[in-house]
């Protein structure tokens, strides 16, 4: 593994060029390193939903794309050596040479010079996990959004207690807790939070395909059904004799809506989407619906178009940090298992490519990964 000595004034970036458009520009500054920030080079970028979404909901023309990467540490913040929060928190502090995985706001209006599909990023310290020894930055970059957006639904919007003084082995693992839900168990997404869900003592139910449901299983899963079963909510809720008061709706739409709806017990409950849900699927008094925006972690506000614009949330920013420092224990004890990955060569120039796989729906059960630096793509 090589880190250079001098850092270029110039790299290579895929830039939001128009609605849906994207293309790679050579001539771009590093993005601006804040106090607080680690500056990473890039080795390799997974593709997320978000980043063909968001290009063709509210682009901003300009913008560094991308939100999920695996690099290693080349440059710190002024005060990163100052900041007692990772030591305070059982996390090794960060140096230059490190390797690290975590996820950015791309194509953000209030900071166009910053993303994942760059050959440099620059990401608070707090929020940026180190990769375990023997794992590779190829397989670690399938974790990062889906560990942030877990950590946010369950522990912020659906207000489940943090396991804080969870200890990272597998005899922890409980099953007398809560019912909940996760709509969805064969995306990214699903897949973490069944993983978390069991590791946190709560009981999970999901629903996914039959081609899903042994992984989910495997996971934690305590069942899984069908979700294209007409009585798919009425199986759920009977299984969990009409005691379900959670549900993690991975998919967000009028259906995905109206069956967590109908799975959640008599007393309702809370129901958390992962998109702007529709309001006319909010058919039960009981329930309490939230969405979530993952990019309200970095406690800046959200300058998207409606309704995906969000102020600054300092709550959503404190709970990321905590969740941060308990999935690095998660992640050290080799806890969460990341999505199935299928590498594609072509760098940043191949990756506008399969930004329109995963936008036609054409990417099922897996995350598309580019090495960008591919010889630092290994484990250590």
């Amino acid at each position: 593994m090589t880190v250079p000595t001098k850092l270029p004034t110039k790299q290579a970036a895929l830039k939001i060029t128009g609605p849906g458009a994207v293309a790679v520009s050579t001539d771009v500054p590093l993005p601006e390193l804040k106090p607080s920030d680690v500056l990473i080079r890039v080795a390799c970028v997974s593709i997320s939903p978000v980043d063909s979404k968001s290009a063709d909901m509210s682009p901003a023309t300009g913008a560094t794309s991308g939100t999920e990467f695996a690099g290693v540490v080349v440059t710190l913040g002024v005060d990163v050596d100052l900041d007692t929060f990772r030591v305070e928190n059982d996390m090794q502090p960060l140096h230059i040479g490190d390797r690290v995985v975590g996820g950015i706001f791309g194509n953000n209006p209030l900071r166009r010079d910053n993303g994942a599909f760059a050959e440099y990023v620059a990401v608070p310290a707090r929020l940026i996990w180190h990769v375990p020894a023997g794992m590779d930055l190829s397989t670690a970059v399938a974790l990062p959004a889906a560990i942030a957006t877990v950590g946010l639904s369950l522990f912020m919007h659906m207000e489940l207690p943090m396991p804080t003084n969870l200890i990272a082995t597998k005899s922890t693992v409980a099953a007398a807790g809560p019912w909940v839900l996760v709509h969805g168990g064969g995306t990214a997404t699903g897949c973490m939070a069944i993983q978390v869900l069991k590791l946190s003592g709560f009981r999970t139910v999901t629903t996914c395909s039959p081609e899903s449901a042994p992984r989910a299983l495997r996971l934690g899963a305590a069942a899984t059904f069908d979700y294209q079963s007409p009585d798919c909510g009425a199986a759920v809720r009977e299984y969990t004799s009409s005691g379900l008061g959670f549900a993690l709706d991975c998919i967000t739409d009028t259906a995905s809506m109206a069956l967590c709806y109908e799975a959640l017990g008599t007393a309702g409950g809370r129901y958390v989407a992962l998109d702007s849900f529709p309001l006319r699927g909010h058919t039960r008094r009981a329930v309490r619906p939230a969405w979530v925006c993952t990019y309200t972690q970095f406690g800046e506000p959200v300058a998207w178009a409606a309704p995906y614009n969000f102020d600054a949330r300092p709550g959503d920013r404190r709970c990321a940090e905590a969740w941060y420092a308990l999935a690095q224990r998660l992640l050290d004890g080799g806890l969460l298992e990341p999505h199935p990955q299928e590498e594609r060569a072509g760098g940043l120039a191949a990756v506008a490519g399969g930004m329109q796989e995963v936008r036609q729906g054409l990417v099922r059960g897996k995350k598309l990964v580019y090495p960008i630096a591919q010889e630092l793509c290994g484990a250590a």
